[in-house]
């Protein structure tokens, strides 16, 4: 647990241009401090002392305003910037190095049993405000807009945008940058093909007269 806690120190110093030293970001960021409660709280989880785990996870909501549910399984080095207002559900998987900003969810759709959470690959970002729902996978080095409602399956290298989300395909692996707003609309991008297609189509007609 302890070389986890670590990763997860060294994730934000990584990530976080604000974070100056492990320090400050073990004392001050609210986000570290809910993934650190969480650990804690699965221990107890995974010990079959369930009662205790809510209690713990449910303080740590009070105090953090972040709510992880202790069955939850998470990745070493998870980044939760800013923090206020994410849940991650009961069966949710994390992978490593991921980066959740404010009022992400990780949720379910309904009141379906078994798993209904979604499953996060390696180096997955998550914009400010996004919801992703359901019990499918997003693959490893995805991005996911800010604003962005996922409702299906997100292939690897590839980036989710809109509501409902929709995937534009990326050739790169895990992004340098953790820019959340400035991808390509696949429908604009559509649009644009199409109108230049009527325009060269026009042409050929006016040639033909």
């Amino acid at each position: 647990m302890f070389k986890t806690l670590k990763a997860d120190l060294d994730a934000y110093l990584d990530k976080d241009p604000a974070a100056r030293n492990r320090l400050e970001v073990f004392f001050l960021y609210s986000g570290y401090k809910a993934v650190r409660k969480y650990r804690r709280a699965h221990w107890f989880h995974t010990h079959n002392m369930k009662m205790i785990a809510r209690y713990l996870s449910q303080r740590a909501r009070t105090k953090t305003g972040v709510e992880i549910h202790p069955a939850a399984v998470i990745g070493k080095g998870l980044v939760i910037d800013h923090g206020m207002g994410v849940v991650i559900g009961e069966t949710t998987i994390i992978g490593d190095n991921c980066v959740l900003y404010q009022n992400v969810t990780l949720g379910g759709t309904g009141k379906e049993t078994g798993k209904r959470h979604p499953t996060l690959g390696n180096n997955v970002l998550v914009g400010a405000g996004a919801k992703v729902l359901g019990p499918f996978k997003v693959g490893n080095n995805a991005r996911i807009a800010a604003g962005a409602v996922v409702l299906s399956e997100i292939p690897p290298n590839s980036t989710a945008v809109g509501v409902p989300a929709r995937v534009v395909r990326i050739n790169g692996e895990r992004p340098d940058f953790l820019d959340q707003i400035h991808y390509s609309d696949p429908v604009a991008l559509e649009l644009c093909r199409l109108q230049f297609e009527i325009e060269k189509l026009q042409k050929e007609v006016q040639e033909l007269k």
